[in-house]
């Protein structure tokens, strides 16, 4: 189940710095997934994009318009990204 996978990633990136340093040389979603799945995590899009509308619940941030379930920020994989979106942060992750 990738949702379990990706929790996993994010434990196991908390904890292990090289795991850590392969994805904050990530500068999009797509090579963030990408990155992770040579790592041997199998996490998908859609998982990647419930994350983010979650943590922005949690965090009470404008990250999910009003009315829809799409991320404002989020591109499509395989597309770059908006100048200026950063990248998604990951479930229960700590900044830095």
């Amino acid at each position: 189940m990738s949702w379990n996978e990706l929790e996993r990633l994010v434990e196991e990136a908390e904890a292990d710095g090289v795991i850590r340093r392969a994805l904050r040389h990530c500068r999009s979603r797509a090579e963030l997934i990408l990155a992770s799945r040579r790592l041997g995590y199998r996490i998908t899009r859609v998982e990647l994009q419930r994350a983010w509308m979650l943590h922005c619940r949690e965090e009470g941030l404008p990250g999910v318009e009003s009315g829809s379930s799409q991320p404002r920020a989020l591109g499509k994989v395989g597309q770059p990204d908006p100048p200026g979106a950063s990248l998604v942060p990951l479930p229960g992750a700590v900044g830095g």
